[in-house]
């Protein structure tokens, strides 16, 4: 599959399950818990086939990193799927506003997920 996937979330226990869900589906992971060093990874290794962008994180939140991405020419080309708590319509909105090319609401639907990885990588 060659498909590599980088997760951001504040959550260990997230990263766990979505690395152990993705790897048991042929994708290559990468994580780190905080916006500031998905920026440095991406930035040495733009090659991710997608992002999975915690939206709520201390720090840099997630649409605040997204946002990075976007203005940083070498990696703006990355896929972001923004993965949030927030549910509500509004809260879809405000992820694409920011540059998300998806949104995924927790509890994550493995299915879900994994069809909108493959719609943009």
């Amino acid at each position: 599959m060659n498909k590599k996937v980088l997760i951001v979330d504040d959550d260990p226990r997230n990263i766990f399950a979505l690395k152990l869900t993705l790897k048991a589906r042929g994708y290559a992971v990468e994580s780190c818990t905080i916006a500031q060093e998905a920026l440095e990874i991406l930035k040495s290794n733009p090659k991710f086939s997608v992002v999975l962008m915690d939206m709520m994180m201390p720090g840099i939140d997630g649409y605040e990193a997204v946002k990075m991405i976007r203005n940083t020419q070498e990696i703006k080309h990355v896929p972001v799927i923004a993965v949030t708590a927030q549910a509500m319509p509004e809260d879809r909105q405000k992820c694409m506003e920011a540059g998300a090319d998806d949104y995924i609401s927790k509890p994550i639907d493995v299915d879900l997920l994994i069809t909108a990885i493959e719609k943009l990588s």
